[in-house]
């Protein structure tokens, strides 16, 4: 029996990116690292961006233009993604996704001035740059007539929180990985699907997300083929990631359903036919039939089904329908069984199917109507059993009685994440006693340390017991909060925390003395929300704890207090940590210490990042000492050359400290600075120079 070309074996059709393009992806990413290790001008810059839009010239031969989408570890081309475990590759898709870019897309008669001038911003490191390239306002991503880049627009999930994933590397691996990852393929995927459209590429409106206006996008593309290579790329991925499962894909499932569910038949096979790679397609199914919901996966199979000339039995297609009916309509027990029943009936038809439907066409329309019809028999809500342990507490509140069988149903609800339904039935009762009797056991330390350590937190059932119990839940929730390795825990705690005030400084003070580093930030992080401070609180000493992010914490509380300012913040600029400059230099504007100057200006001439040394600038452009004008004289002082005397190059520092020497012009040295930028050929210098 043979197999249809939808399921070609794994071992010998294993489809691998081609030569060509793998040689383009290798060639650009030698030339981005050229142009980060060699300082403008060098003579092997101008070369590589030849050699790299010579490579892509080839495959332009045939293509009008070529996409290219970016994941974390991976990059999506043709169809195909590229071998995560592939250094140099890796690399280049995590310099890019480091920018936060989706996609890039080249178009045929592209020149090597353009491939320089990205090649020159892509080589810079995101963290060096102010804000990555993706962040940068859209008519700076579309400058290039024959280069697009497309950001990827993290603001619009609820599911990635962007200083978590940066600031607690060491914690929660894979909670925080699989959850960045989950929402950074999500946002891929609807970056390049909404991209594509004519009108709204760059327009300064956000990527949207949903599942239908994605799919809407999708459908609307047809026939254009790099479009497709990129979306197949990222929905084989999105599959991978459903099938490894966990609390953190059950968003992306919904999603990707929704989405599958709202494509028309024609588009979802035109998808599974693209790209050309059996074992592809073959693997998005079997991973798309353990990961979307039930209804979502008969879609896609019927879709491949109609693709491939009907190899897959209507009456096999009729009873999948079937038994996602049953997943949605059927009592708990039955939802499972026809759940796990149908998953794996659909995994194995799709590892070896082969025969056509053999069933006369009036035949299959009637088992089609069959199908879709309800069920005959139909029992009354009024009739069904509800769960023991809900009629044991519905019949306590009615009688309001109390007794061991009671607290034993509300703890076996409780296990069953059934708490709520509980609560609600306990505050409708008009049981005194009962509701005494009910809070005394389960407002316990023992049982609010339950209930938020449940995965998913439910916010609701614990705002209610937290509103009933008050200050008292401080305590188990702060245990909570070091133990959770969820970071969606971690950050509803900490407001909840926060919420009590300084009332429970004595807990949070004492927790304080933890060696863990992740622990104090988030205490701190909660002090940070209160308006007043304990009496005798010393922020100081943690500007000086080994790790960066607990330093950045203590911070923001003593940039609070005037009386500490002026240490905190000689303390915050003078750091190793570029962010705390970066925080220390911003809290400066506005009225730097003169004792701090010194150290500004020492940000202000030798800061490894240029941002930093323009915010430095601006900070000495606000005070007049004498150790301020010299550092901003000096940043432009004008050089002889051979062909006379010249400003130093242009760059974001020198026009902000030319802007700054307008406050000085008493200055001789400033005045002649200016009048030598305003004959400048260069018009920003020019317009510096004169105040413009």
């Amino acid at each position: 029996m043979t197999s249809p070309n939808l399921t070609g074996g794994l071992a010998t059709e294993r489809k691998t990116l081609p030569r060509d393009l793998a040689d383009f992806l290798i060639e650009f990413s030698i030339g981005i690292n050229k142009y980060a290790m060699y300082p403008g001008g060098h003579p092997s810059l101008r070369p590589a961006a030849e050699r790299v839009v010579n490579r892509l010239q080839t495959l332009m031969v045939e293509r009008a233009s070529l996409s290219l989408g970016v994941a974390r570890r991976q990059l999506v081309i043709e169809g195909i993604a590229t071998d995560p475990k592939n250094p140099v590759l890796g690399d280049l898709a995590g310099r890019l996704h480091r920018h936060e870019l989706g996609a890039i897309t080249f178009r045929r008669g592209l020149e090597p001035s353009e491939m320089q001038d990205v090649l020159v911003v892509i080589s810079q490191e995101a963290d060096r740059m102010e804000v990555p390239l993706g962040a940068l306002p859209h008519d700076q991503l579309k400058r290039w007539s024959n280069i697009q880049l497309y950001p990827l627009n993290y603001e619009r999930l609820d599911i990635v929180d962007e200083d978590e994933d940066a600031t607690e590397s060491n914690r929660s691996g894979r909670d925080k990985d699989s959850r960045t990852r989950a929402a950074q393929l999500w946002v891929g995927l609807a970056s390049a699907a909404i991209a594509g459209d004519a009108g709204e590429v760059g327009s300064d409106r956000d990527i949207d997300t949903d599942p239908t206006a994605i799919a809407t996008a999708i459908k609307r593309h047809e026939g254009k083929s790099a479009y497709d290579q990129v979306i197949v790329g990222y929905m084989l991925q999105i599959a991978d990631e459903l099938r490894e499962g966990g609390y953190e894909a059950l968003e992306l499932r919904k999603r990707m359903s929704k989405m599958v569910s709202s494509l028309d038949e024609a588009t979802v096979g035109r998808l599974l036919e693209m790209g050309g790679d059996r074992v592809q397609r073959r693997k998005f199914l079997l991973d798309a039939s353990q990961g979307l919901a039930l209804d979502a996966v008969v879609d896609l199979v019927q879709a491949a089904a109609a693709t491939h000339e009907q190899s897959i039995s209507h009456s096999l297609v009729r009873m999948f329908q079937k038994m996602a009916q049953h997943t949605e309509s059927s009592s708990q027990t039955q939802r499972a069984l026809a759940d796990e029943n149908a998953r794996a009936q659909i995994a194995a038809l799709i590892t070896n199917w082969s025969l056509t439907d053999p069933n006369p066409d009036t035949y299959r329309k009637a088992l089609e109507r069959m199908a879709y019809s309800e069920s005959i028999v139909k029992v009354s809500p009024e009739a069904q059993y509800q769960p023991e342990p809900k009629r044991i507490v519905q019949m306590a509140i009615e009688v309001g009685t109390t007794g061991e069988p009671l607290w034993e149903a509300i703890q076996e609800l409780s296990d069953a994440r059934e708490f709520g339904w509980v609560l609600d039935a306990v505050r409708r009762g008009k049981g005194a006693k009962l509701l005494r009797e009910f809070w005394e056991r389960f407002g316990s330390d023992e049982q609010i340390h339950a209930i938020a350590s449940q995965e998913p937190l439910e916010p609701e059932v614990l705002g209610v017991i937290i509103a009933k119990v008050g200050s008292r839940a401080a305590a188990p929730l702060l245990d909570v909060l070091a133990e959770s390795e969820s970071s969606q825990t971690r950050r509803y705690l900490v407001s909840c925390i926060a919420e009590f005030g300084p009332r429970i400084s004595d807990e949070v003070i004492r927790r304080l003395g933890d060696e863990r580093w992740f622990v104090i930030r988030n205490l701190l992080a909660i002090m940070n929300e209160w308006e007043a401070f304990p009496d005798g609180f010393d922020g100081l000493a943690f500007l000086k704890h080994p790790d960066a992010r607990v330093r950045r914490e203590g911070m923001k509380i003593m940039l609070k207090d005037p009386t500490v300012r002026e240490r905190t913040l000689a303390q915050a600029i003078a750091d190793k940590d570029q962010r705390m400059v970066r925080t220390g230099l911003s809290a400066a504007l506005g009225g730097c210490p003169d004792s701090v100057i010194p150290l500004v200006v020492t940000q202000a001439t030798t800061a490894p990042t240029g941002d930093l040394r323009t915010l430095a600038i601006k900070v000495l452009a606000e005070n007049k000492l004498p150790i301020a004008r010299d550092a901003l004289v000096n940043i432009v002082a004008p050089r002889k050359t051979l062909f006379g005397t010249k400003l130093p190059p242009k760059s974001p520092e020198m026009l902000a400290a030319i802007r700054a020497l307008h406050a000085i012009r008493d200055d001789p040295r400033a005045q002649k600075i200016l009048d030598l930028g305003a004959k400048s050929k260069d018009e920003d210098v020019a317009r510096a120079a004169r105040g413009a």
